[in-house]
């Protein structure tokens, strides 16, 4: 008898969600940095168990919409949350819980969803007895499948969560095949990557205002090499600069580091090549947005 469960993660920006993700399918198919909104649309991870199917739905953090882009996607996190066996609530135990994450918290509640509340990031906290109050503050305004502290850094506590979702699958065919991971195009896992480098190595406003098109990605017919030509996108001539770097040293370095991650992940010599291009307040306008693959509609 087959099983499957589909399952959300939400949660504030930064709490570890991507990291989460990553961790339970075993393969990086999000992108994970220290910067907030890493995440901007929904992704899906799948992992397989013997007859059970967990499907995962990796979504942007809970964020104040300063432009289009941010509405999107929070209208994306709100999709996200319909038609699932439950939800993986993440939070960063360091933190204070926000009126935007207990409000959620409470409409799950209301619709009766099934939650499983992580609590992230116990390795920061020098004295692990300051999780108790924590997790007697939570659960007495709101009801969890279950409570699970964890560390995803120190890959703790993630088989613990892993084994509470396997409870949520119900009897069903599975939807995609055993040995799939994700549902995301290659072309998207590769501008991911180097999204990510950016999110990195740059600063401040610089890596928001950044989106990857990949404009070639095809293996040569007479050698094993993958040509990958990617153009990144930002909103300024003076972003294009800070991106491209003196003598081309960031650009370069973005490069190298996006260029190890995807030789490891498709496990093939890559030959990457990375243009810079200014599209002028691009996050504001719908239709690079679409073009972008961005867009919630």
């Amino acid at each position: 008898m087959t099983k499957t469960a589909f399952v959300t993660i939400a949660g504030r920006t930064n709490a570890g969600k991507s990291s989460l993700l990553n961790s339970i399918i075993g393969e990086k198919i999000a992108s994970v940095s220290d910067k907030p909104q890493t995440t901007r649309t929904r992704i899906t991870g799948i992992k397989t168990i013997g007859e059970t199917q967990l499907v995962f739905f990796d979504t942007p953090g809970l964020h104040k919409p300063k432009n289009k882009l941010s509405e999107h996607m929070l209208n994306t996190v709100k999709e996200s949350v319909c038609g699932i066996d439950g939800v993986i609530f993440v939070m960063d135990c360091t933190k204070k819980i926000t009126p935007q994450e207990m409000e959620l918290l409470k409409s799950f509640n209301e619709s009766s969803m099934p939650v499983v509340l992580v609590l992230n990031k116990i390795d920061l906290l020098a004295d692990k007895s300051e999780l108790a109050p924590i997790i007697a503050s939570l659960t007495s305004e709101i009801n969890f499948c279950s409570v699970i502290p964890v560390s995803v850094t120190e890959n703790s506590g993630i088989d613990i969560v892993e084994n509470e979702i396997m409870k949520l699958a119900s009897e069903s065919p599975h939807h995609f095949p055993d040995d799939k991971f994700t549902d995301q195009p290659e072309k998207v896992l590769a501008s991911e990557m180097i999204r990510e480098k950016l999110l990195i190595l740059l600063k401040d406003e610089v890596p928001h205002g950044i989106a990857v098109g990949i404009e070639v990605m095809e293996e040569r017919q007479d050698k094993d090499i993958l040509d990958i030509s990617a153009v990144i996108y930002c909103e300024r001539e003076s972003h294009k600069g800070i991106i491209i770097g003196k003598g081309g040293s960031m650009l370069k370095k973005a490069s190298s580091m996006a260029r190890a991650d995807l030789e490891d992940f498709f496990q093939i010599q890559v030959n990457l090549k990375c243009w810079v291009k200014v599209k002028e307040d691009w996050r504001n306008r719908e239709g690079l947005i679409k073009n972008f693959g961005l867009s919630d509609k």
